[in-house]
């Protein structure tokens, strides 16, 4: 993140593009809360896109199932698969009831994410903590080479600052921001993406955007295609101002597209169909 702004994402947010991106997004998430169904049915709604969200994160970390394949499992436990559609699950179940910290203790929150994604799957002492010097890191989706433990200790501590600060840049910029420097650091050994896809899930909904958090951008960011989300992801690696514009719209049309797939649970919902 390099802009010369006292507010760094208030500077992103006047980005060309962007401003039509956070429009989009905002009025694409007034239509479903003003769906008629959102009125007597929200709490399925919510349940319905916390597992597509999952499906969708799940897809982008190398296990993409089927919708209702993710709906009938009921153990996680076996192959590499199936223990990241249980940690994806995890994570979204985990997400809203974290976001009294998050508004605290932004790093806390990430150690308790990793803690819950990882579960028995890492060494004890590797679970819910940034990584040591020499660690390894596994994130096969994410190629960009990786920043030192010096590194993401200083940028945690800066990305937990501007949180903690209480920009007034739009939810979309800083959620987006979050995840590309949650993937840009990988700062646990593993996890690292569904990590950082559920950190822009809990922006969204802390920040009143999604506070019923039925938008689920993890569907939006599968639905485009594990190549595009890289692309995009590059952009924000490049830090030039069109690199950042180009992630956050991405993030933008992702949280779209999530909006798309919530109607239409309201939509069938509505018929009798679901």
């Amino acid at each position: 993140m390099s802009t010369t702004s006292s507010d760094p994402l208030v500077a992103l947010g006047a980005l060309p593009g962007v401003n039509d991106a956070v429009d989009s997004v905002r009025k694409a998430v007034d239509r479903v809360y003003g769906h008629r169904v959102m009125r007597r049915r929200s709490n399925e709604v919510t349940a319905e896109a916390a597992l597509r969200g999952a499906r969708g994160s799940a897809a982008l970390s190398g296990a993409d199932w089927n919708l209702e394949e993710v709906r009938r499992r009921t153990d996680f436990s076996g192959d590499g698969e199936a223990r990241v559609v249980g940690a994806a699950l995890r994570l979204t179940a985990e997400a809203g009831q974290l976001l009294s910290i998050w508004r605290q203790s932004p790093l806390r929150v990430l150690a308790r994410l990793h803690l819950v994604a990882a579960g028995s799957a890492a060494p004890e002492d590797a679970v819910g903590r940034p990584r040591l010097a020499g660690e390894p890191v596994d994130e096969p989706l994410i190629e960009a080479p990786l920043p030192d433990a010096d590194e993401v200790a200083g940028r945690l501590d800066g990305l937990s600052r501007i949180i903690l600060s209480g920009s007034e840049a739009p939810a979309l910029v800083t959620a987006a921001v979050v995840h590309g420097e949650l993937l840009a650091l990988r700062p646990f050994g593993s996890h690292n993406g569904l990590v950082a896809r559920t950190a822009e899930r809990i922006v969204l909904i802390g920040s009143g955007l999604d506070p019923k958090s039925i938008c689920p951008a993890e569907v939006g960011h599968a639905e485009q295609g594990r190549a595009a989300y890289v692309a995009a992801f590059d952009g924000y690696l490049s830090g030039t101002p069109d690199g950042m514009a180009a992630w956050i719209t991405h993030c933008g049309r992702a949280a779209e597209l999530g909006v798309r797939e919530s109607t239409a649970v309201c939509e069938a919902l509505q018929r009798g169909a679901a």
